[in-house]
């Protein structure tokens, strides 16, 4: 789990990692024609537990998915009682592909699947990207979300990133031929890969996107949407309502990504929030320090 903690800190200004999962399941490799209002049926993972308690729903960050807290959800689910939902955003894991990476369109998204499973109201937990949708979500319909849980991350702009576009272009430029091993496969994207992304921990974490579909070797996140909408998502949409449930702000004492220069915004549209630091861990908290993790949640929850 460290070498994948060092590899997101060295793709996002020196912070964070990705845990690595894998998809078999058929991808779409571009676009759609253009930027739609309904709703994707999102791909998600239920544990079942109590009906009578507000479940846990977990949302990842860029370039993640829902198996990112696979653990996390079932360990939680075995100390709460209670259930907890993983759910890949679109564009990632599982989930369908659109030409749309608003945070607008992944609340939406939300706001279709959370009342089909009776998650609502939920205990909403986003981590850094998943972190932004939850906080959109909350405010939009804070109805939907008992008590919110931002993971390293404000509602305020994210410090762009000057390698990332170089590297989503290299991911764009892989070449792999049909019928290949999937040993051979990976071997021949890192390769690829090296000459624009250096540091091999990087690669292998970029490489955990890589899958095979009818023999052909794609990358399961849409790169378009991604590379189209990247300031889109280090942003965050302006909002003048607030929301009025218990909110927590956790933090990795090792991060740069909520500086003091955010509290007033987090304070001015989360009324009741609190913050709380994870001492040793980076942007990645639950891959750092997921014990510390487990227990500021059920602490928050009591």
């Amino acid at each position: 789990m460290l070498r994948w903690a060092r590899a997101w800190r060295l793709l996002f200004e020196g912070r964070g990692p990705a845990s690595p999962c894998f998809s078999r399941v058929p991808v779409t490799t571009r676009s759609g024609g253009g930027a739609e209002a309904r709703p994707l049926p999102l791909s998600y993972t239920l544990v079942d537990g109590e009906e009578a308690r507000p479940g846990l729903v977990f949302l990842h960050g860029l370039f993640g998915c829902k198996n990112n807290f696979n653990s996390i959800a079932k360990a939680l689910a075995q100390q709460t009682g209670r259930k907890v939902l993983t759910v890949d955003a679109r564009n990632h894991g599982d989930s369908p592909h659109s030409s749309d990476m608003s945070y607008e369109a992944m609340s939406r998204d939300l706001q279709d699947l959370l009342p089909q499973l009776g998650l609502v109201p939920c205990v909403l937990i986003g981590h850094s990207m998943g972190g932004k949708t939850a906080m959109l979500l909350a405010l939009q319909r804070p109805d939907l979300v008992e008590r919110l849980i931002a993971v390293d991350i404000s509602p305020v702009q994210t410090t762009t990133v000057s390698n990332f576009p170089s590297y989503m272009a290299a991911m764009k430029a892989v070449d792999i031929p049909d019928e290949v091993p999937r040993s051979r496969a990976r071997k021949l994207a890192d390769e690829q890969l090296s000459s624009v992304v250096q540091d091999m921990a990087v690669r292998q974490f970029l490489l955990t996107n890589l899958v095979e579909v009818n023999g052909r070797y794609v990358w399961r996140v849409n790169l378009d949407a991604l590379a189209q909408h990247v300031q889109e998502i280090l942003a965050f949409p302006p909002r003048q309502e607030s929301y009025p449930g218990p909110t927590l702000f956790l933090l990795g004492g090792n991060s740069q990504y909520v500086h003091p220069s955010h509290h007033p915004e987090m304070r001015r549209l989360f009324p009741r929030a609190q913050m709380q630091t994870v001492l040793n861990a980076g942007h990645w908290i639950h891959a750092d320090c997921p014990q510390d993790f487990m227990t500021a949640i059920r602490g928050f929850l009591a």
